[in-house]
């Protein structure tokens, strides 16, 4: 029997290579919006995160979604993604 391969995806806080379904996904999408994506299915480009805040604040500091997504990000959207990020960490 053959096993299933697991996904793996970087975290761009720690930097770790993790299981996609263990990782938050946030996207770009077409219209240049940002947004955290509970589901990991919703188009765009995405980069994935580990849910704690930890991860989230190393990647805030190095700016790692400038990097990824290849645009400047405006303060208000790591904000929003903070909230959504403790909102999903509290489920």
């Amino acid at each position: 029997m053959k096993k299933k391969k697991i996904p793996m995806r970087l975290c761009i806080g720690c930097r770790e290579k993790k299981p996609k379904r263990e990782l938050l996904r946030i996207v770009k999408n077409n219209e240049g919006e940002i947004f955290v994506d509970p589901t990991g299915k919703k188009n765009g480009r995405g980069a994935y995160i580990c849910p704690n805040m930890d991860c989230f604040a190393q990647a805030r500091k190095a700016r790692s979604l400038n990097q990824e997504f290849s645009c400047q990000i405006p303060d208000e959207v790591y904000a929003e993604i903070s909230r959504q990020l403790e909102e999903y960490v509290g489920k």
